[in-house]
């Protein structure tokens, strides 16, 4: 009796798992985006980048002229070290090593303003490229659009699924048309001071 009742269950529990077989599939639309060659051909991120690689080199000018003058007075002490004497040259040396720390400590300091500026826009960049691809993955009726790149999520895509290029087109027009950000005043002084000429 008990394997008729076992053979009866294991029967049922065929049928069932072929009629769920039996059901036709949904259909998904899919696509993927290249966010590294996103990134990469993007106006906006390359606009980013140009505007940091100009300000890094203007702060690097400024520093190299404040390290030159630095050399210049070590090679000067070195010369003059002998001549004026130990109580000179041990003075002199301690302002020389404290200006070597002062000029470590601003090249430090540069480097952190520049990540955290330009981070700071990349990170806003990112966050808006991503809204922008799920408002066009909803509107193009997308069920799921995958990322490629450094970070991959999918090991397989047709290249009928990538809408990289058409999604770089499509932001490089929204932020061409866009409105142009202006710099902010860097004060509450200056930010008034405009307001009282408008």
């Amino acid at each position: 009796m008990k394997k008729y009742i076992i053979l009866g269950v294991m029967a049922v529990a065929a049928l069932s798992c072929n009629e769920k077989a039996a059901a036709p599939a949904k259909e998904f639309k899919t696509a993927y985006v290249d966010t590294s060659k996103l990134i990469e051909e993007y106006t906006e991120a390359k606009d980013i980048e140009a505007k940091y690689k100009a300000k890094s080199e203007e702060m690097g000018r400024e520093l190299e002229a404040e390290v030159n003058r630095f050399k210049s007075e070590a090679s000067n002490f070195q010369k003059n070290a002998q001549a004026n004497g130990q109580a000179w040259a041990q003075q002199k040396g301690a302002e020389l090593q404290k200006r070597e720390q002062q000029l470590g400590y601003a090249q430090q300091a540069m480097l952190q303003q520049l990540q955290n500026e330009s981070g700071a826009e990349m990170d806003t960049l990112v966050k808006n490229v991503k809204k922008f691809i799920k408002d066009y993955g909803k509107e193009k009726g997308y069920d799921y659009v995958f990322a490629t790149g450094e970070a991959v999520s999918i090991l397989y895509a047709k290249d009928s699924y990538d809408i990289t290029k058409e999604i770089i087109q499509l932001l490089d027009d929204k932020y061409k048309n866009g409105p142009k950000k202006e710099d902010k005043p860097a004060d509450s002084k200056d930010a008034k001071a405009t307001e009282a000429k408008k």
